[in-house]
This record gives structure tokens, sequence and C-alpha cells, in this order.
């Protein structure tokens, strides 16, 4: 078996991350979730930013084929995760751990002061997985106004927002 790596995402991947998208979302089957609201994914094309900005990492299955992603920006001085997937059939694998693991050791290294999210507050593979990579979720009253409305356009285009939850891990005192 070839060994997966992360690594910074490179042009010839950006085809593949809406596949890898898409399969992740089968993981939410079977949950009460509004899975219409799930289905659609970030085109190829949404990724060209963070791919310019160094900001988008694949873990590669060691052919050079990605499997999982994670895509992020840069607002202040807090990096922002805007989506991360792991192929439905390579789940359960740590890959997302490692891949995690990797982008947050590298926005210590970039000098952010945390990485913010949002997820699903209950789904295991969302907030508590996050929780235990050391993520807190936020009270409202500690929310950015720009978390707030990621939130709000969540709840427009059809997620729960009380299944909903904006998350913080602080990077400044590590």
């Amino acid at each position: 078996m070839t060994s997966t790596f992360v690594r910074p995402a490179i042009e010839s991947d950006l085809p593949r991350l809406p596949e890898i998208e898409r399969s992740a979302s089968e993981a939410f089957r079977g949950t009460d979730l509004d899975l219409e609201a799930l289905a659609s994914v970030t085109p190829a094309e949404g990724w060209r930013d963070a791919l310019r900005t160094g900001t988008l990492w694949v873990v590669d299955d060691g052919a050079g084929r990605p499997i999982a992603f994670l895509g992020a920006e840069a607002i202040g001085d807090e990096l922002h995760i805007r989506e991360f997937d792991v192929a439905l059939d390579r789940q359960g694998q740590g890959l997302g751990r490692r891949l995690l693991g990797h982008v947050i050791a590298w926005a210590r290294t970039a000098k952010f002061q945390a990485l913010t999210l949002t997820t699903f507050r209950t789904i295991p593979w969302n907030g508590p997985f996050y929780a235990a990579m050391g993520f807190r979720e936020l009270p409202p009253a500690e929310m950015s106004s720009r978390l707030v409305d990621i939130l709000k356009k969540e709840a427009h285009q059809g997620l729960d927002p009380a299944q909903r939850c904006a998350m913080r891990l602080d990077l400044g005192t590590t």
C-alpha cells in the first residue's frame, strides 16, 4: 500500500476537489440533516484564490491523487477553514486528523492567532472531532460579525441554525 502524505495543493488537484467534497457529504446519509442543503459543492474554480495564497492543502494517496483537502482563507490574524473533506472511502483512517494537524502547525508557523470554522455541533466527525483537536465552540457573545454572517448565510442555504456552531482554536499562547 502506498503511504499518504499532506502537501500544498497544485493546479492539477483542483478538478478533484468537488469530487472529494461530494463523496464526503455521503457520510451524512442516515443523519437527520437536510441532504439537499449539503448537496452543493464548491466548483474547482472556487478554490483558485486559496491555491494562489497557499491556504489549500491535500492528502495525497502517494500516487499524486488527492483523497482529502482543506481549504482556508486568511482574514486578518485568523485562518478560517472554509471546507475540510475526506473522501468517503478513506474516512476513519486518521487522514483528517493528520491534515488538520498539519494545517494547525502551518498556521502557528505563519503566526496566525487562531483558526476558525463553522460546523455541525453534534455530528461526531464535526463538532466533537474539532473539540478533540483543541477547538472550542464560541458562544454568540464571542463570535465576530464575520462568523455570525457565515452562520446566517448557511441558514439561508438550508442548514439548520440550531445544529450549527462556530468554533475557534487559539494559537497565540502555544
